[in-house]
């Protein structure tokens, strides 16, 4: 524990319905759900309109709809969210060179070793600034929590939510967390919290009263000896800069299950060409593939395939994914794939020409496939032509609900819906005022998919920021806002 509060968690508030509404002029002040869209859909993020009406995250989407009828449902743009999330990354390495990110949306700084904060009051006027900061440069809202510990700080941002800071005094940390609720404390989850409930604990200060030996009892000598310290408000851990991925990966849910064991590979080699994607933008290479594979019962196979060396070849891992899917029994139907690559390096040690004979070796197949003659039994192995009843779902992702598009003559809009051949698209930019609705042919040859706009257009000037920022009390006391505990 700390003497000062100068470890500092952020949390982005709603973060991708929050950016949806930043970037929609029309959604402002509305309830957005942001999801899966799909009968087995869940929520992903609920802006605070929306949970007012009792949606929140991992609900199925198809319960948020009932309670929420009238809101706007879309599918998520991952693109948008890690662009603000990298221009919000990169303001708070300015206050620390130990920024320790958790997700796209939170992350903790060490405000002491960035010579930002040295006692409660600069802390507050450094969260305040970077608050201030974010909005400017983002538009969107973040929570900040202040505290002497990784733990005190995240709590105390979520105590803060929405668009506020909270500072955590040293020396009133066990005040504070006593009236708590055991699940406020990390790694208490709904298993672990059950049976502390069953054992009488169902706050913070019963664990403190209960003793690290009887918590030892209860749950184990690790996770006791650790709930213990947490519940005396003691975490030691440091803020770690370096949070190295294991692993990247990709998976798709389908609203129907797949049978046709064609359209299994294809989505297989689909998603295979999504996860080395995410491998290059990483600066990544693998050296392991998983397929992952759910079936119709919800039994789950895994199945891997160890390479010669790492690789970020997309032609290496679609060939992988597809030997392992074919030792997976795909009969009776899937409901989830997923590819993934493991064993991360930051170098590929493949042999570049036998990569470059086998692409050329597989682009001649393809050609020679291509340019054969139709024989006996074609037509039963070739893929199905998209009936009718395959149209709405390939229309949907083709213009998946809340995706940006361009028309030649309209410019830049978002996809409201679309369905029966047709997609509504409302026009309007994240600067402007709300734009107006109208509506194509899904193959209208001027409407194409388009890249995310940037959500603020003209930000303020940010680039000496945070210099101006006080560094000690005597320069700090006059700072205004936020909160302080006790």
């Amino acid at each position: 524990m700390r003497p000062a509060p100068t470890i500092l968690h952020l949390d982005m508030d709603a973060f991708y319905a929050s950016a949806e509404q930043a970037a929609k002029p029309s959604l402002r002040g509305k309830a957005v759900v942001v999801g899966g869209l799909g009968p087995r859909g869940v929520v992903a993020t609920a802006s605070y309109e929306a949970r007012r009406l009792g949606v929140h995250s991992a609900m199925p989407t198809a319960q948020a709809r009932r309670l929420a009828p009238n809101a706007a449902y879309l599918v998520p743009r991952f693109a948008l969210y890690r662009t603000v999330s990298e221009k919000v990354m990169e303001l708070l390495g300015r206050l620390s060179p130990l920024v320790e990110p958790l997700s796209l949306d939170e992350a903790f700084v060490d405000l002491e070793a960035g010579g930002t904060a040295d006692d409660a009051a600069s802390a507050r006027a450094t969260g305040e600034g970077l608050r201030a900061a974010i909005r400017a440069v983002t538009g969107l809202s973040g929570s900040v929590g202040l505290a002497g510990s990784k733990m005190l700080a995240k709590i105390a941002s979520e105590e803060a939510k929405p668009d506020g800071l909270l500072v955590i005094e040293p020396g009133t940390e066990r005040d504070l967390l006593a009236p708590m609720s055991v699940r406020i404390l990390p790694g208490v989850g709904p298993a672990t919290g059950d049976h502390l409930r069953r054992a009488g604990m169902t706050t913070v200060h019963d664990l403190a009263e209960a003793g690290e030996a009887e918590l030892v009892r209860l749950v184990g000598k690790a996770h006791g000896h650790g709930l213990y310290r947490m519940a005396l408000g003691l975490d030691d851990r440091p803020v770690v800069a370096e949070r190295d991925a294991k692993s990247v990966s990709v998976e798709d849910t389908f609203d129907v299950d797949l049978h046709d064991r064609v359209r299994v590979r294809a989505e297989v080699e689909r998603l295979a060409a999504r996860c080395v994607e995410r491998l290059r933008a990483a600066d990544r290479s693998g050296r392991t593939v998983v397929l992952k594979v759910r079936r119709y019962d919800f039994s789950t196979l895994t199945r891997s395939e160890t390479l010669r060396g790492p690789t970020d070849d997309p032609t290496v891992v679609r060939e992988a994914a597809g030997r392992l899917l074919e030792s997976v029994d795909t009969t009776g139907g899937v409901r989830l794939l997923g590819v993934g690559v493991t064993g991360l390096a930051d170098y590929t040690q493949e042999d570049l020409f036998a990569q470059a004979a086998d692409a050329r070796e597989l682009a001649q197949r393809t050609r020679e496939e291509e340019h054969r003659a139709p024989t006996e039994g074609d037509e039963e192995n070739a893929p199905a032509e998209p009936g009718p009843d395959d149209a709405e779902p390939l229309a949907a992702r083709r213009w998946p609900a809340g995706h940006d598009v361009h028309h030649e003559e309209h410019g830049h809009g978002w996809v409201q819906g679309s369905g029966v051949g047709r997609v509504t698209v409302r026009f309007e930019e994240p600067w402007s005022a709300p734009g107006r609705v109208l509506t194509f042919r899904v193959d209208d040859p001027l409407l194409r998919p388009a890249d995310p706009l940037p959500l603020v257009r003209d930000a303020a000037d940010y680039s000496s920021w945070p210099a101006s920022l006080p560094k000690s009390r005597s320069g700090a006391d006059s700072a205004e806002g936020g909160e302080s505990r006790p």
